[in-house]
């Protein structure tokens, strides 16, 4: 059974009798000074990374990173760099601490005899079945050195493709969100001043401009109530989303009916449909198997539902 890396910190010196220090995932204190012996390094302090109080300090690892890792994997593998080793390399140079636990794990599990696949497996958050999928075909045909170099081209396409996504939805909830701030303030701060000029006429005014006035009033008396009532429904909202597929399909198929926001979440469906079956296809993964993977890298439940279809049609001859 692998034992489990930890993060330390290290002082020592070099070759040439430089001051260095830096950080080494290791599954103890031993190990990490044997490895930085294998570097040319001779420490003489080594201590377990110590956890921040409060959060990750901007640890957490994101689809970037594991995007960058493939790159930097593919590149090694196509240098004819042995995979343990490009692991190792990988890990020590990382800036976080977080991703350099992570391959270090992962580099214990593949030394203690268990296919990459299985040992990317333990870490769904991270790798999902589509990842692991590419990597063990990989490994069963002898060639992953060329998968790699696709699941990284897949990954970086992906990043692109959201980064152009938030893009593109920045504008339109943007406008909504200025459109709401600026309602507010009028409700509450302008449309008073107004009602004082009205009430000084006499006149009876028109009902339009009455329901007007009605709005600000009750804005005004019952805006500290509104804001909780929209902050907790929002809130339960967002938890039981998490938690019910069902709410989440719900929102998936509304979602694609919003001028603007449902043509751009259309395009980015179809895009990520069309690269991932490109990808698990060209990877020798068959057709049945790339549909069901290409399903569940759509991004929206009307599109899954769909091709998953499609998968059974096929699947049915």
């Amino acid at each position: 059974m692998a034992r489990a890396v930890t993060t330390f910190t290290w002082q020592g010196k070099d070759r040439n009798g430089q001051a260095r220090k830096g950080e080494i995932s290791a599954a103890s204190i031993a190990d990490a000074k044997n490895m930085l012996r294998r570097q040319g390094i001779s420490a003489n302090k080594v201590k377990k990374l110590s956890t921040p109080l409060f959060g990750t300090g901007g640890q957490k690892i994101t689809p970037a990173d594991i995007s960058v890792t493939s790159r930097q994997i593919a590149t090694m593998l196509a240098a004819g760099v042995t995979l343990i080793q490009s692991l190792e390399m990988i890990a020590q140079g990382h800036a976080k601490a977080s991703m350099r636990k992570l391959l270090g794990e992962i580099t214990e599990e593949v030394k203690a005899g268990n296919p990459l696949s299985s040992a990317l497996r333990k870490h769904p958050l991270y790798f999902d079945d589509l990842y692991c999928d590419l990597v063990y075909t990989g490994e069963q045909s002898g060639a992953l050195e060329t998968i790699y170099d696709r699941i990284a081209t897949y990954k970086e396409k992906a990043e692109a493709l959201k980064s152009k996504i938030k893009k593109a939805m920045f504008y339109p909830i943007a406008v909504l969100v200025v459109a709401f701030i600026v309602t507010t303030i009028l409700l509450i701060f302008v449309v008073p001043q107004f009602e004082e000029i009205f009430s000084s006429f006499g006149a009876e005014l028109p009902a339009f401009t009455q329901f007007v006035l009605a709005i600000s009033r009750f804005v005004q008396d019952y805006g500290i109530f509104i804001a909780i009532g929209i902050g907790g429904a929002g809130f339960m909202f967002m938890r039981t989303y998490k938690r019910s597929q069902k709410l989440r399909d719900t929102v998936d198929r509304n979602i694609l009916k919003i001028p603007v926001i449902g043509e751009i979440l259309k395009k980015a469906s179809i895009a990520r449909f069309t690269r991932t079956l490109a990808t698990t296809f060209a990877a020798g993964v068959p057709l049945i198997g790339a549909l069901e993977s290409a399903a569940g890298a759509s991004g929206n439940a009307v599109y899954r539902e769909a091709i998953l279809y499609m998968r059974k049609e096929v699947a049915g001859g």
